[in-house]
């Protein structure tokens, strides 16, 4: 029985092995031509080698020095990059937590409705939406002001974030909000001293979400945003491609920097993501 179950064990572990190699291969090889071009002089970027014959950091010093005139505004676009998704993820986040409270919690009458229809806006292409938001942002007089874009990201962001909230906020015992009340606490108590340290996890989960939309999101970007200076990097990446003869190893040095700041958040916030999404604080 015992060599039966070890085969089994095996057979499973082999199976997972057989799957997760070509799938991580298929992952970290255009991570690591990234990296390879992003260490390659300007001659060899593209000889095909699997490592250069002389690698070198100098492009990432011609980057951070902004030594080249795509890169002449390298600072002030991943700035702005910074500051709207962290604007982004801090208003997604407040939105969508007082939402998922007033709906899971105060059982606002009509609110698994509006949730509902957020959440069908899913079933519509968000690059369908994006000549309709640019012409609302035109409306309001917010074309090429970075509060289009962070409006904007906020506006896809919210139903998921939401939704995600108002299921971990569901398992939570709903005893606590009736001792809460005995004690006389009023809502914004229960919300403040009840709600939020219990939804930790999840907060942490949907708030990372939200940043890491924000900070990877070009299209939008792209259509709202036009001054050099008021642009994200990531749209500051594509003038790389306007010429003839671009300058790949600088392209791919900009954009190993640009990966590295949401890698941290990820990897620095893995464990409250996998249970924030997953589950709810407390199981009753």
């Amino acid at each position: 029985m015992s060599r039966r179950l070890t085969f089994k064990t095996v057979a499973t572990e082999a199976k997972l092995l057989l799957i997760g190699i070509p799938v991580f291969l298929w992952t970290m090889i255009p991570v690591y031509h990234l990296f390879l071009f992003a260490i390659s002089p300007r001659d060899t970027a593209t000889s095909g080698r699997l490592w250069p014959k002389a690698p070198t950091l100098d492009n990432f010093r011609i980057v951070l020095e902004q030594k080249h005139f795509y890169l002449n505004h390298f600072w002030q676009q991943m700035g702005n990059s910074v500051l709207i998704a962290l604007s982004v993820g801090a208003i997604t986040l407040f939105v969508a937590t007082c939402a998922a409270f007033a709906i899971s919690r105060l059982k606002v009458s009509g609110g698994r409705t509006v949730m509902n229809l957020a959440l069908f806006t899913y079933f519509i292409p968000a690059a369908f939406l994006a000549v309709p938001m640019y012409k609302t942002m035109g409306n309001y007089g917010l074309l090429n002001s970075q509060w289009a874009l962070i409006l904007a990201m906020v506006t896809i962001a919210s139903p998921y974030c939401i939704w995600v909230l108002k299921q971990a906020s569901d398992k939570l015992p709903v005893e606590l909000d009736e001792a809460a009340r005995m004690d006389g606490a009023t809502p914004l108590q229960l919300f403040r001293l009840v709600y939020l340290p219990l939804m930790v996890p999840s907060l942490v989960a949907v708030g990372t979400y939200s940043l890491l939309l924000a900070w990877n999101e070009y299209l939008y970007a792209f259509l709202l945003l036009s001054n050099d200076t008021k642009v994200t990097l990531a749209v500051a990446l594509g003038s790389f491609l306007s010429a003839d003869d671009s300058p790949w190893e600088l392209l791919m040095a900009t954009g190993f920097i640009y990966a590295l700041p949401p890698a941290a958040i990820y990897y620095t916030f893995k464990r409250y993501m996998v249970g924030g999404l997953t589950a709810g604080a407390v199981k009753s």
